[in-house]
């Protein structure tokens, strides 16, 4: 069986040298590469707002089809070449809000 795995993430900083302060991070930097292999299907997108809450998936939803923009992948499905980007499900027992603990 072929089974389809989404995963959406969402990340909130409070200024953009934060945001590329954890981007520059060695374990960030090792990772992103293998997104090339791992995925068929990669965006991204940034926006600023005044709130410090996080916006709805669905928020997230319309601003990654309005503002973002594809990830570089070797192997991309018809839905990453068109952008189209299927709203995402999102079972409430799944979704968890993650704050960052010390560096040692």
């Amino acid at each position: 069986m072929d089974r389809k795995l989404t995963f959406w993430t969402m990340t909130l900083w409070k200024n953009e040298a934060e945001m590329r302060a954890y981007r520059n991070t060695e374990e960030h930097k090792r990772a992103m590469p293998k997104l090339q292999y791992w995925c068929d299907e990669a965006s991204i997108v940034h926006w600023y707002q005044k709130t410090d809450n996080f916006p709805t998936w669905l928020e997230a939803h319309k601003r990654m089809q309005t503002e973002g923009r594809v990830s570089k992948i070797k192997n991309p499905s018809e839905n990453h070449s068109s952008f189209t980007i299927p709203v995402p499900r999102v079972p409430s027992k799944t979704e968890q809000t993650l704050f960052p603990g010390k560096r040692k």
